[in-house]
């Protein structure tokens, strides 16, 4: 700990080395968003709700709002800046696109990456799916169409 009272972390984000200082109360949705600008993580409820700070800590998926970004020193950290970048997209990124999976958009960086969490899980069937993505909502309603995104590329 500094005299200033921050923390020295080191992780990796997005299969980079990051370090940086944080304040032990920063959260990660803060820390990738305000100092490291990576905006693709959304802040929706800020209360872990609604899963639109959805992203990987070693694989799997986590509210960023909750998560103290001090908790997180030495681990490897995905958002949707890491996933397909353009014209090489991940399987679920180009299925989202397929099916019509987004409205707005404002959920779909978290519901995609919520997607290829559950997908390494292995759903069985639509049920498994819905369920598995139930902490993500969608104000603009598509579900059927982000389930049928997630069959697709899980097999179903």
């Amino acid at each position: 700990m500094s005299d200033d009272g921050r923390l020295a972390l080191s992780f990796t984000l997005n299969g980079q080395p990051c370090d940086v200082d944080v304040s032990p109360c920063d959260t990660l949705l803060d820390l990738i968003r305000d100092q490291l600008g990576l905006t693709g993580t959304k802040k929706g409820c800020d209360m872990g709700a609604c899963g639109a700070c959805t992203i990987l800590a070693g694989g799997q998926r986590i509210t960023a709002c909750l998560a103290l970004a001090a908790s997180y020193n030495g681990a490897s950290l995905t958002t949707i800046e890491g996933i397909g970048p353009p014209g090489d997209l991940h399987p679920l990124q180009a299925a989202f696109i397929r099916h019509d999976a987004l409205q707005c958009g404002y959920c779909t960086p978290g519901q995609i990456l919520s997607g290829i969490s559950l997908l390494e899980e292995k759903p069985r069937d639509l049920a498994a799916i819905r369920e598995g993505m139930s902490g993500n909502l969608c104000r603009c309603g598509a579900y059927p169409n982000i389930v049928a995104a997630i069959a697709e590329v899980a097999g179903l």
